[in-house]
């Protein structure tokens, strides 16, 4: 098998544009897996996916990242251990690490999946086609060498306020829709009432967008406005959506009709996950690597993983510094030395679980 160097994929990674297309960086996914003996192969839903050891004889260790980045491109550039440009910590950075556990170790018992996503930053359509059987999941992103063993989950909903036209010159013959809206709007802030999660706080929900009426002269029948939804455990998107509806029909003028809508996706929306911190692979990855068990600060498609097996978010890279956003921004950056030091948690947390 070929030695593997990811401080040397990492950069050829970066220098990858994956903010439109990810068939290039894919391709650089593939080849490299095939050169390493590795025998990858790439699903219908786009995943590239291999596998080491044997299914049926121990545990199964699943690692997941993803390689689409967000718009625009970022150029590669390289300032002694720092490499900057788009996908550097999120998430070519952590990809690079898994890859190098991945190729680094050879399972005594059990397996271990590499299963790389194409499209996490959008619609995650190649994580929901993953049938993953797995009894721990490692998903790589940027967070500072810390162990994250839960997230928010992030759910978005279009309330409508329902009443009846008039002529705006005898508005008591109609139903104002928007002038439900300042009640409905107030309503928002008493819907978490003492809702708090001991790891992840309290809950957000925001309205985004509002839009109502068709004539200026004219009592609108309708008014909606968008609201995000930050949740935490064990909150579901439907168990939120009707629970808010509930709140908000309370909070409405009684001849106002209000309804809660989850926004249409096709694939499951990324909900909200935890997974003890004393669990193994939690203590294991935190020995590893030497970081903080804490939550994550951004939703991510662990919310899948976390569903059917203990699951962990680990990577080099950090979403944020002290000057402000670092993931997502235009001063997207990695420590190499965090890339290799992340390489080698991985690894070693591979070898003990499937010794």
């Amino acid at each position: 098998m070929t030695e593997f160097d990811p401080i040397s994929f990492l950069e050829r990674a970066v220098g990858t544009e994956s903010h439109e297309s990810v068939d290039e960086m894919r391709t650089l996914l593939v080849e490299t897996l095939d050169s390493a003996g590795a025998e990858p192969r790439v699903d219908d839903a786009g995943n590239v996916l291999a596998e080491r050891g044997d299914a049926d004889g121990g545990p199964r260790v699943v690692l997941n990242t993803h390689v689409d980045t967000v718009p625009p491109h970022v150029p590669f550039s390289r300032d002694g251990d720092v490499i900057r440009g788009r996908g550097s910590c999120d998430a070519k950075g952590p990809l690079a690490a898994l890859l190098a556990a991945f190729l680094a170790v050879e399972p005594a018992r059990g397996s271990v999946t590499l299963a790389v996503t194409p499209d996490e930053e959008t619609n995650s359509t190649g994580a929901a086609a993953l049938d993953v059987d797995a009894d721990a999941v490692v998903v790589g992103e940027p967070t500072g060498l810390d162990v994250c063993n839960a997230a928010r989950g992030r759910f978005q909903a279009t309330v409508t306020l329902r009443g009846e036209n008039a002529h705006a010159a005898n508005p008591e013959d109609g139903v104002n829709a928007v002038g439900a809206l300042s009640p409905a709007l107030e309503a928002l802030s008493t819907f978490d009432s003492g809702d708090e999660h001991p790891e992840l706080g309290a809950p957000t929900l925001t309205p985004t967008t509002v839009e109502g009426g068709t004539a200026t002269n004219q009592v609108p029948a309708e008014c909606l406005f968008v609201v995000d939804r930050r949740s935490v455990p064990p909150e579901g998107a439907e168990e939120f959506r009707a629970a808010l509806e509930s709140h908000l029909r309370e909070a409405a003028p009684p001849e106002v009709d209000a309804t809660v809508a989850l926004a249409e996706r096709d694939t499951p929306f990324l909900e909200a996950f935890e997974t003890p911190a004393d669990s193994r692979l939690v203590r294991t990855l935190r020995d590893a690597g030497g970081g903080e068990v804490r939550p994550f600060g951004a939703a991510t498609e662990a919310s899948y993983f976390a569903r059917v097996a203990p699951t962990v978010v680990f990577g080099p890279g950090v979403l944020a510094d002290d000057e402000g956003a670092v993931a997502h921004g235009p001063r997207e950056y990695v420590r190499t030395d965090e890339v290799e030091t992340a390489a080698d948690a991985v690894t070693e947390t591979l070898r003990k679980l499937l010794a």
